[in-house]
């Protein structure tokens, strides 16, 4: 397994530090492939390091519903170079100030909470680039150390290979999809599906029929605009489902839910528990 994520690093020749060519996780979705992250919320370098090497393809790194500070980020990013696992940050809320700071820490993506307009989506994306395509101001020190990199070379690289993450969880979302999906430089549309269900009326009833039904029209503009759709699904049998609607872009469980489940399996099946 680390054989396999080392074989997407050289060694730079002005650093010691791994240099990634490409983003795998975008690059595996342009190839029609599935992609399954971890969640992070634990403030635990170490717990982070050890699921970036478990198989995941990305690290969800939880700061809008998480008690994770921006050093704690800097520390999980930086403890997790080369292993398989890309470190991926959702910011609480849709500004480019928000995202320029994760960034400059060597994430390689950022999720955008409550992207429900035209004008929120052409902003994510203007956040994650750098000029002429967009906003980002220029001080990657420790994104470029992160990836192995000079500032120069990490611009082009951070302009390719940053993605760009739409969450979609509102009614507002729902009617302006169209709009939303045709903004250039979106590379996920991720349905947040228990918002959604209160925003749709349904508080929590993520399968209700209301709820499916605006999931079907994201899936549509998905298609239409070539965009990959993310779902959050925390067991096998959420995820298989959702892969057979067609989605490829999963938040799986997260970091102390798998503790959990560990733990309890490990109890019941312990004679006299």
């Amino acid at each position: 397994m680390l054989t396999e994520a080392a074989s997407q690093y050289q060694t730079s020749p002005s650093s010691t530090a791994p240099t990634l060519n490409y983003n795998p996780v975008k690059k595996a979705l342009k190839e029609g492939k599935t992609v399954i992250g971890v969640t992070i919320t634990a403030a635990s370098p170490e717990t982070a390091a050890s699921l970036a090497g478990a198989g995941f393809d990305f690290l969800w790194i939880e700061m809008e519903h998480s008690p994770l500070t921006l050093e704690t980020v800097r520390s999980i990013i930086l403890a997790t170079r080369g292993l398989k696992a890309v470190p991926i940050t959702r910011v609480p809320f849709n500004e480019p100030w928000m995202a320029k700071r994760v960034l400059d820490i060597g994430s390689l993506g950022v999720i955008f909470p409550f992207t429900s307009t035209r004008e929120l989506a052409e902003q994510a994306v203007k956040s994650c680039k750098y000029p002429p395509l967009g906003i980002r101001g220029f001080g990657p020190g420790m994104a470029s150390s992160r990836w192995g990199m000079s500032g120069s070379d990490y611009v082009k690289f951070a302009d390719e290979n940053v993605m760009v993450i739409t969450i979609i969880e509102q009614k507002q979302a729902i009617d302006n999809i169209e709009e939303i999906a045709s903004v250039p430089g979106i590379d996920v549309l991720f349905i947040g599906a228990n918002d959604l269900s209160f925003s749709l009326g349904v508080g929590g009833r993520t399968n209700d029929p209301i709820v499916e039904e605006a999931v079907s029209k994201v899936l549509a503009a998905g298609k239409k605009y070539n965009i990959p759709v993310g779902y959050p699904a925390g067991n096998p049998t959420e995820i298989n489902k959702r892969i057979a609607q067609g989605f490829r872009f999963f938040q799986a469980s997260s970091d102390l839910g798998l503790m959990m489940a560990g733990a309890r399996d490990l109890l019941t099946k312990i004679q006299g528990r």
